[in-house]
């Protein structure tokens, strides 16, 4: 009879590399809903159902999970908003219009998203701040080029800032949906398509 092939020293008995997936979306949860620095490495495991040595295994340290998440989990919706912003070849009315149906697409595949980036990247000392930056050091400006350029043409409003287009447009979509749950006691709860037409509305007044 043969003898069973001994495992890998230090690799846990119950390695499954689906373990790793499930690991990383319970801690993006976590870290949307608690925040990052209220996230254990233990908790992080307790609620993947997994034994807490896992995590160092897959890991090492929660800082290394920290960057996991964004990387695996935050950086590929940027990296999908920003290209399929910046293939659109239209005036910037309907350039800021794409901007804000992109948002609403991010929103709508992933419903941690707005939470997490008012607590991690919005907020000064969030744990994805830094890397958020440097995620969009470069398409950033190419989207504010967009409306420097629409201005000079004397396509928008003069008395608008072009440069903080991105940012008002981000807090005219991102926070309303992070913070609902302030607004809809009083107004009631607002669908997507709500929040969108309000937005632009606005824009179409204020843009012209």
């Amino acid at each position: 009879m043969a003898k069973p092939v001994p495992r890998k020293a230090g690799r846990p008995k119950d390695d499954n590399p689906m373990l790793r997936e499930k690991l990383l979306d319970a801690a993006l949860i976590s870290f949307a809903s608690n925040g990052v620095a209220a996230t254990s490495a233990r908790s992080i495991a307790a609620d993947a159902g997994v034994n807490a040595a896992l995590l160092s295994y897959y890991f090492g340290t929660k800082a290394d999970v920290v960057e996991a998440v964004f990387h695996e989990r935050v950086g590929p919706v940027l990296a999908g908003f920003f290209g399929s912003l910046l293939a659109v070849e239209a005036d910037v009315h309907d350039f800021a219009a794409a901007f804000v149906a992109g948002i609403s697409g991010i929103i709508a595949a992933n419903p941690w998203y707005p939470s997490l980036w008012v607590r991690e990247v919005l907020c000064e000392g969030g744990a994805f701040r830094e890397m958020f930056v440097a995620k969009t050091a470069e398409v950033a400006p190419r989207i504010t080029r967009r409306f420097v350029d629409a201005q000079k043409a004397g396509d928008m409003n003069p008395e608008l800032d072009p440069t903080q287009m991105v940012v008002s447009l981000l807090g005219l979509t991102l926070v309303p949906a992070a913070t609902m749950s302030l607004w809809q006691v009083g107004y009631g709860a607002k669908s997507a398509a709500e929040r969108d037409r309000h937005v632009l509305a606005l824009l179409r007044r204020g843009l012209a």
